[in-house]
């Protein structure tokens, strides 16, 4: 009997407790606010957190399971529903946790049914121990994954660094973006813009509204730029300028590794460095050796010295001032306003110094100017002594004027000839009409120039000509054949004016009606006809005959 009155006693014992701890919990909901003080509060112990994460499968190809965001440590807890009824509110040392995110700050409201939260002051959230994102202020979604960082944000990663007022951090695509302003610093760049983001994963950043790259040793100003924090290549999107010591690049697409200081650069871009110009659809451009390799439609422009240098495939060292131009390539010269205009297969520019160049060109040589056309193997001209030089079957044309020979020195004075001299082997001639040329022979000639035609010739050494002296009608009175030592002709209005033969001279006249088809040529005398040009990319062409054949095109320079 007292056995049973003691199980009797203790059984309504227990009932009595679960009946007062019911009524304890319905006076906890129905007051206004209640607060639990209790030091070092854990509300989950973090060893099962972490065995439960590690039965969650994520792949890309399958969406995240939602996970809970757990509340693991905070001084105190405490409601009020009068001011935020769904949220505990926490303060002191708060610390929570998503998967493998941990997010600390002083205080925070925590929204356990939404699965979300809002923290407060010195927060600090940790992705593993890579990623480190600081604030005054973070609201946190563990449904989207997504956390909203704000004021005095700081996202580190390894070396880069990134600093904005506004920064959003997507946790699945693991990328975190500013809309407002921000900035992203390495061990090399600095880099800001309006918008940008930053993959810690793949430690790629993209940048767009007036994005900035400041290097110790160039600034670039973009639209659009993206940019590799690991080999430190910026890859321009947009139009962009790059500004340095040595000079300034344009562009719109292409890459700039910033530490080798090599670049790549399309779509026509530019590279200025002093007063040299170089443009092309492609560059590719080492800064550290001045060197500029163009492929596609090459300008460089020297716009002290007035002139261009064209070709499909060229480079240009801006240390040297050496340049060299390829495939449909051309040289103009436009100091005097009057345009020369010189084709060949390779050009080659080389600066002496500041004031001196060297053009040397290679392989079907053509020039045009005005006074002066030319054609040859190859031709070299030097700005210091203004000698341009002649080589391997020359012919150069002024008016109706022919020279050639084995090599001809054209000696300028202010961009103008002074004089032509005809070295060995040397031919004048002058196209008088129909078959008959005016022609002098010798072993050495000199044509000397008055503006721009040819007002006196020397000749000397085995001198021998062939003129057609005229009525005042223009009749021509006959051949007039000569031959000495030394011969000067002076011409006046393009006809001859004066004739000097010395000494001994031996000569005949022979009238029209009486010549040979012989008679009327030197020995191995030619005439060159120079054609109408396709394009204005072909200046040219030269065809050689015989003054007794009929010309093949007309003779007439167009450009």
């Amino acid at each position: 009997m007292r056995t049973v009155n003691k199980f009797i006693f203790t059984g309504l014992f227990l009932l009595l407790a679960v009946c007062a701890f019911a009524q304890a919990q319905d006076s906890i909901a129905r007051a206004d606010t209640t607060v639990i003080t209790a030091q070092d509060v854990t509300l989950a112990p973090v060893d099962s957190l972490v065995a439960a994460d590690s039965l969650q499968v994520a792949t890309d190809t399958v969406p995240a399971k939602k996970t809970k965001v757990y509340l693991i440590h905070s001084n105190t807890l405490s409601f009020d529903k009068a001011v935020m009824p769904d949220a505990q509110i926490l303060n002191g040392d708060v610390c929570f946790r998503h998967d493998s995110s941990y997010m600390y700050c002083d205080s925070a409201y925590f929204f356990e049914q939404t699965n979300s939260l809002e923290a407060f002051s010195n927060v600090r959230m940790e992705q593993g121990d890579t990623l480190f994102v600081y604030g005054d202020y973070l609201f946190y979604d563990g449904n989207t994954q997504v956390a909203y960082l704000r004021e005095n944000v700081r996202m580190e990663n390894g070396q880069v660094t990134l600093f904005t007022d506004s920064l959003n951090y997507e946790r699945i695509p693991n990328i975190g973006y500013y809309f407002d302003g921000g900035l992203i610093v390495d061990s090399l760049n600095q880099l800001s813009s309006f918008y940008g983001q930053y993959s810690p994963g793949t430690k790629l950043a993209v940048f767009n509204d007036s994005v900035q790259l400041e290097n110790p040793d160039f600034t670039l100003y973009s639209d659009t730029l993206h940019y590799d924090t690991e080999s430190k290549i910026a890859t321009i999107l947009g139009p962009s300028v790059i500004v340095s010591d040595s000079g300034t690049i344009h562009t719109s697409r292409g890459w700039y590794d910033t530490v080798n200081n090599t670049s790549l650069l399309l779509d026509r871009s530019q590279v200025e460095s002093g007063e040299k110009i170089l443009i092309g659809d492609s560059i590719f451009y080492n800064r550290d050796t001045g060197m500029g390799e163009v492929y596609g439609n090459m300008s460089l422009i020297d716009t002290a010295q007035h002139v261009t240098l064209q070709g499909e495939y060229g480079y240009y060292n801006e240390q040297t001032g050496y340049a060299f131009a390829t495939d449909s390539a051309r040289f103009l010269e436009y100091s005097q306003g009057d345009t020369l205009f010189l084709h060949a297969d390779t050009l080659q520019m080389v600066t002496i110094d500041s004031t001196y160049r060297e053009i040397k060109a290679y392989y079907g040589v053509r020039f045009y100017r005005t006074d002066m056309q030319g054609v040859c193997d190859s031709m070299q001209f030097n700005t210091r002594d203004s000698v341009l030089y002649m080589y391997t079957e020359p012919v150069l044309w002024n008016e109706q004027y022919q020279l050639y020979g084995d090599t001809i020195a054209i000696y300028m004075n202010d961009s103008t000839i002074d004089y032509a001299h005809v070295i060995q082997f040397a031919f004048a001639a002058q196209h008088v009409d129909s078959s008959y040329y005016n022609q002098l022979k010798g072993n050495d000639l000199k044509a000397y120039f008055e503006g721009q035609a040819v007002h006196q010739i020397d000749v000397a050494g085995n001198a021998e000509s062939i003129f057609y002296p005229l009525e005042k009608d223009g009749a021509k009175v006959g051949l007039n054949e000569t031959k000495s030592g030394f011969l000067t002709i002076w011409v006046k209005d393009n006809k001859l004016d004066k004739l000097k033969i010395w000494p001994s001279p031996v000569g005949s006249m022979t009238p029209i009606p009486d010549l040979k088809p012989d008679q009327k040529m030197l020995k191995d005398f030619y005439w060159f006809d120079y054609l109408r040009p396709k394009n204005k990319d072909d200046i040219y062409e030269v065809v050689k005959r015989k003054a007794t054949e009929s010309p093949k095109r007309s003779n007439k320079f167009v450009h």
